[in-house]
């Protein structure tokens, strides 16, 4: 069996902080999770300072990483094409991620661009990741639902696979964007869409409650994905959820859910405990 892929997101639990946390404890605190053996680090977005001020030192804090001694690639999120130009500039970056909803209300929301606007962007920054050997990540976004009124549905969400699919995209992460999936339309979605696009590298970008979330990697796990987003301890989650106690998977239950099942994920585990402590003093510094 492959080892399944841990991406860790400190950008995705950093963005919602409101004091700023200077680029000297960024870059300390990255430099510690590079060195626990994740798949991924999605450490940073390149978008608008105003929209996301956390962010707003991305560039900085990733000429100041250290990263000859680490296995872990970066990831970097932006939200247009001017953000993919930026990102691009920077061959330390791997992986571009792109949020792409399949709400209208929640693309305005997210990014102040419409569906069509967002199709469009994406199939620019699509060009130029190819151009630079680097990978499009799509962030699937409501793919497990919709509050917002939207029509919502598996077939709604395979629609959308197949439109990314015609693009070439390699890499889908299905996002539980306020954390109200449900174990039947997880294994429906993997087990249905894994086999139907083969090409394509599926992920699972799960927002839980603190008591929650195991329902949730069982069902993706034994539908077939390999591929999981975490945040240490939880922290972050979509600030448009109603429930501020949903926030990201805590990465420790991934750890845990897979070496109860005795599956390799090839982490250091005790650089992973040290990671845990730091990350709850940044957090409770600034939180």
């Amino acid at each position: 069996m492959v080892s399944p892929k841990i991406i860790e997101c400190p950008r995705d639990a950093m963005q919602g902080i409101k004091p700023f946390i200077p680029t000297t404890e960024k870059v300390n605190y990255l430099q510690f999770l590079l060195q626990v053996g994740f798949h991924s680090l999605d450490f940073g977005s390149f978008v608008s300072a105003r929209a996301v001020p956390q962010m707003q030192d991305t560039s900085e804090v990733l000429d100041q990483l250290e990263l000859s001694k680490t296995k872990t690639k970066l990831l970097a999120i932006v939200a247009n094409l001017l953000g993919a130009e930026t990102a691009l500039n920077f061959e330390q970056i791997e992986y571009i991620g792109f949020p792409f909803s399949i709400s209208e209300n929640f693309q305005m929301r997210n990014t102040h661009k419409t569906i069509s606007e967002s199709l469009y962007s994406l199939e620019q920054i699509k060009k130029l990741t190819d151009i630079s050997n680097k990978t499009l990540v799509v962030y699937l976004s409501m793919g497990f639902g919709n509050p917002y009124g939207d029509p919502w549905s598996a077939d709604v969400v395979s629609q959308w696979v197949e439109r990314l699919a015609q693009m070439d995209i390699e890499i889908i992460s299905l996002s539980d964007t306020v954390g109200q999936a449900v174990p039947e339309d997880i294994t429906y979605l993997y087990s249905t869409l894994i086999p139907t696009f083969p090409s394509i590298e599926f992920g699972a970008h799960f927002h839980t409650h603190p008591n929650g979330g195991y329902e949730k990697l069982t069902a993706a796990f034994e539908a077939g994905c390999g591929r999981f987003d975490g945040a240490i301890h939880g922290f972050g989650g979509c600030p448009m959820a109603s429930d501020a106690l949903i926030g990201n998977m805590p990465t420790e239950k991934l750890v845990t859910f897979f070496n109860e099942r005795g599956i390799e994920i090839d982490l250091c585990m005790t650089t992973f405990e040290s990671a845990m402590n730091e990350t709850k003093k940044l957090f409770s510094k600034y939180s």
